[in-house]
């Protein structure tokens, strides 16, 4: 059986989006490259992963860092500021509200 057509779009969106989490994602880029108006594409993207957007790219550069921390001997400043935190105590806080540690 085919995929359809719009879970290719939203696929294609997906690929762009995880390939850019440490820079700034623009919604419209990211609707482009679905096929689909901005505002359908947040519809589309809440359905499908059950949260929105904005929540999505936080929980996936939070999870992101935190490989990277793992994996490397990056400082915790230069980690979280790659992933558009301002500050180690701003990003602290999300992995904590994500993770509990």
């Amino acid at each position: 059986m085919e995929t359809p057509a719009i879970l290719q779009q939203l696929n294609g969106a997906m690929e762009y989006l995880e390939a850019r989490l440490g820079d700034e994602i623009d919604l419209n880029d990211l609707a482009r490259v679905a096929c689909v108006a901005p505002d359908s594409f947040l519809r589309f993207f809440s359905y499908m992963t059950g949260m929105s957007l904005r929540e999505y790219i936080r929980r996936r550069r939070v999870t992101r860092a935190a490989y990277e921390l793992r994996a490397t001997n990056a400082k915790v400043i230069d980690v979280a500021v790659r992933y558009g935190y301002d500050s180690a105590d701003a990003f602290s806080r999300a992995f904590i509200r994500q993770h509990g540690i």
